[in-house]
C-alpha cells in the first residue's frame, strides 16, 4: 500500500512539473516569406509565366478591340456630314453596342469572376496548397504556435531572422520534388523495361 502511495505521489510530481514546464515554453512564433518561397518553386514559375502570357493576350485582344472602335467611331464622324440622321442612329447604336460588348469582355477577363482569376487558382493554387502543407507540418514538428506570412497584409514591424523558417519550407518543398522526380523517373524505367520484356 505505502509503494502504491509512492509511486502514486511520484506521478502526480511529474505530471506537475511537465505541466509546469508547458507552461513555462512560452509562445513560439515563426513567420515565412511567401513570395520568397513561390519564387524559387518552379512549378509556380512556370504557372506565373503561363499566366503572364494568357494576360498579355487578352489584354492584346481587348487593346485591338478598343483600336476597331476608335476607327468605327472615326469613320462615323468623317461620314456623318453625308448620312442622313436615321442612319447616324443606327451607327451610333452599332458603336455603342461594340462598346458595351468590350465592356463585357473586359469583365469577363479581369473581373472578379474572371478567366485571370479562374486561371490564377487553377494554375498557383495547388503549389500555395503545398507550401501550406509543409508550413503546417514544420509548425507541428518545431511546436510554433502562430507563423505569420511576412509578405502578406499582417503588419510586421520586426522579426528576427531566426524566426524565418522560409529556407527551411524551400529545403521541404524541394525534397519532395526531388523524390517525386525519382519516383517518376522509377515509373519511366519500370515501362520501358516491361514494355522491352514484351
Amino acid at each position: 500500500m505505502r509503494i502504491n502511495l509512492h509511486k502514486t505521489l511520484l506521478i502526480n510530481i511529474i505530471l506537475l512539473m511537465s505541466v509546469h514546464a508547458h507552461a513555462q515554453r512560452g509562445t513560439r512564433v515563426g513567420y515565412i516569406d511567401m513570395n520568397v518561397i513561390l519564387e524559387s518553386i518552379d512549378e509556380y514559375q512556370e504557372a506565373s509565366q503561363l499566366l503572364d502570357k494568357n494576360v498579355a493576350n487578352w489584354k492584346k485582344e481587348i487593346e485591338l478591340k478598343k483600336i476597331q472602335l476608335k476607327q468605327f467611331q472615326d469613320q462615323l464622324n468623317t461620314e456623318r456630314i453625308l448620312l442622313t440622321p436615321e442612319l447616324i442612329n443606327d451607327r451610333d447604336l452599332e458603336i455603342n453596342d461594340f462598346a458595351s460588348e468590350i465592356v463585357n469582355l473586359q469583365e469577363k477577363r479581369f473581373g472578379p469572376r474572371g478567366d485571370m482569376i479562374i486561371q490564377r487558382s487553377k494554375l498557383i493554387q495547388p503549389v500555395q496548397d503545398q507550401v501550406m502543407s509543409v508550413v503546417k507540418l514544420i509548425a507541428e514538428e518545431k511546436k510554433y504556435d502562430f507563423i505569420f506570412d511576412r509578405s502578406s497584409n499582417v503588419t510586421m514591424l520586426y522579426s528576427a531572422k531566426n524566426y524565418d523558417i522560409s529556407d527551411l519550407v524551400i529545403k521541404r518543398i524541394n525534397r519532395q520534388q526531388r523524390i517525386q522526380n525519382k519516383k517518376d523517373q522509377l515509373e519511366v524505367l519500370k515501362s520501358k523495361t516491361s514494355t522491352s520484356n514484351n
